[in-house]
């Protein structure tokens, strides 16, 4: 290889090794080594599961087939009883035709058909990956080394210094890499739209917002296929920019504790948006808020019917401006009579013009996904997946941690509240969360954390029942007196209908808590975030994204290279002048 290795550093991770220039030429961030993680521990659990729903599905065909068969066999042995000549011995019987004429039916982008021993098989496809936005090509490469059962893994790149690049660190990875990975330097949009269904995962990964390239990205997945999607622009998901979210998104955001759940919410809306317009939909299989982005996991399947089912998912969201009290307006519902099932608008409003509890006004975003964001099912056998093959994961304690508080979270309850929110609005003094706990569920609800927050608290309790809590409370640790127009002086002034119980619970502590295990986990090194964009000069205004070690070092040799090409210049200058003399 005729590349020099001493103007490179060498970064493994995982089973792959790339090079990397000292210019910031190409982008490569350490802080994604959770992400893509996470995405290895997911790509092989869908490996699995898609190799299990395939054999449930031939099963199913061949019982079919058989049922098919011995009744079309039956038809033909009663018209044969009659003609004891032999004169129908000319007329085929459908009872042989049916298999063979059921094994010519079409088969999906994910099978093919293969003829052994004189019979037809529908064998499953390896699946082959699209990695939209490569850059270094990382990705890519540690799809193919450590995930088995891939055929294929297509890497492209609209920078040709990044294609150069991933071309060079396919390469370097050997055989393996050279045999699975090709990288091409093509608009992600342009390419997704020329080949439709035609692979079984594709992985957005932008520097930004993924929002301009969600429209090609569904339309390129096969049916049942698996679409991961980042999305780091969190100033604009979590309402920093609301008027931006909403030209990008088609939602909008709301300011409150739950915004990175609601910035998830968002993102899954819009790739659900995006699908609707070509008869399909989305089931999340695993949602993601950790570090500075958001991750999302789903599969995209075609229907029109149960795309119908869209609105039922999607609600808008009203957050009152005074106290911590949130509702959910479902867009739709619908109507069963007999057989039948009617498709309507959602009842509205479910709030009134101001805040039962505490009179002030109420804003309004969306619409959000208000359907469930994770399937338990899969949770459980990525977490198990991770644990069985902890020491292939760089970033096992983090992803495990993750993982561990997703599987304790409540699935069917959107959003979550903020118990230090709760007594901020009532300038009263916290509960412990145990205690806190065990007067929901001593109420009768259900409650969890939730994997956004450490602090956050997902109950299927109604605002009403959640401050009656919080008003016994008060009772027992008294506050100070409030002005009469503060939202939590209007709260108390109303007498509790429940008397809260604050016994504990036993199901108070998750089994997680109970066990001691970590669950919100540090950062591993100081400037553990977003990166410089590739391609821009690094200077001393950026030590607070690259700290003060790696700006400098790339200040010297950027100095360095400075000085060098100045001599350079001197030498050719002073070559010139002893020319002419």
């Amino acid at each position: 290889m005729s590349t020099d290795l001493n103007d490179y550093t060498i970064i493994k991770e995982g089973e792959a090794e790339i090079l990397m220039h000292a210019k910031n030429e190409v982008f490569y961030n350490k802080t994604q080594v959770n992400n893509r993680d996470m995405s290895i521990a997911v790509l092989r659990t869908f490996i699995s599961r898609r190799k299990q729903e395939h054999e449930t599905l031939l099963s199913k065909r061949n019982k079919s087939g058989a049922k098919a068969s011995e009744k079309n066999g039956s038809i033909s042995h009663v018209e044969d009883q009659p003609d004891e000549s032999g004169l129908n011995n000319d007329i085929p019987k459908e009872g042989c035709d049916g298999p063979e004429e059921k094994s010519q039916e079409p088969c999906s982008t994910s099978e093919e058909i293969v003829k052994t021993d004189g019979k037809v098989h529908r064998e499953l496809k390896p699946p082959r990956v699209l990695e939209a936005l490569s850059a270094s090509g990382l990705r890519a490469l540690r799809y193919a080394r450590e995930v088995e059962g891939i055929s294929q893994v297509v890497a492209l790149d609209n920078d040709k210094e990044a294609v150069e690049a991933c071309q060079r660190n396919i390469k370097f990875n050997g055989s393996v890499a050279c045999s699975k990975v090709e990288s091409h330097l093509a608009d992600a949009r342009v390419y997704m739209l020329t080949h439709p269904k035609e692979f079984d995962v594709v992985d957005l990964d932008p520097y930004g917002s993924p929002s301009v390239f969600l429209d090609s990205a569904v339309q390129s997945v096969v049916d049942g296929g698996l679409l991961m999607c980042t999305a780091t622009d969190m100033a604009v998901l979590c309402g920093g920019n609301g008027e931006v979210c909403y030209s990008k998104y088609g939602s909008y955001p709301l300011r409150g504790k739950y915004c990175h759940e609601m910035a998830l919410r968002i993102l899954l809306a819009c790739i659900e948006s995006h699908a609707n317009r070509y008869k399909r939909y989305i089931v999340p299989v695993l949602s993601v808020q950790m570090d500075f982005y958001v991750r999302v996991f789903v599969r995209v399947y075609t229907s029109a019917s149960a795309m119908k089912n869209t609105p039922l998912k999607l609600s808008y969201v009203y957050q009152c401006t005074g106290c911590d009290s949130f509702h959910l307006q479902p867009i739709g519902r619908t109507v069963s009579k007999n057989t039948s099932v009617r498709y309507l608008p959602g009842f509205a409003p479910v709030v009134p013009q101001d805040c039962s509890d505490c009179g002030k006004k109420f804003n309004m975003g969306g619409p959000i996904w208000s359907a469930p964001i994770h399937d338990q099912e899969w949770v459980t056998a990525i977490l198990a997946d991770v644990k069985s093959l902890k020491g292939r994961y760089p970033a096992y304690d983090r992803i495990s941690a993750v993982l561990t508080t997703i599987s304790e979270e409540l699935p069917d309850v959107p959003l979550f509240l903020s118990l230090h929110n709760l007594c901020s609005t009532l300038k009263c003094t916290s509960p412990s969360a145990v205690i806190f706990r065990s007067a929901v569920i001593n109420a009768g609800y259900h409650i969890s954390g939730t994997h956004v927050n450490p602090l956050g608290l997902k109950s299927d309790a109604p605002m009403d029942v959640i401050w009656d809590i919080m008003r016994c409370w008060v009772k027992n640790h008294p506050v100070k007196a409030q002005s009469a127009d503060q939202p939590g002086s209007v709260i108390l002034a109303k007498e509790p209908v429940l008397q809260a119980n604050f016994a504990r619970a036993v199901a108070s502590l998750s089994k997680a808590q109970a066990k001691k295990v970590a669950r919100f986990l540090p950062n591993p090194e100081r400037h553990w975030g977003p990166k410089l964009r590739a391609g821009r000069q690094i200077t001393s205004k950026h030590v607070s994204l690259l700290g003060e070690d790696a700006v400098n070092g790339c200040l010297n040799h950027q100095d360095g290279e400075r000085d060098a090409k100045r001599q350079k210049i001197e030498k050719a200058d002073d070559g010139a002048a002893d020319g002419v003399a």
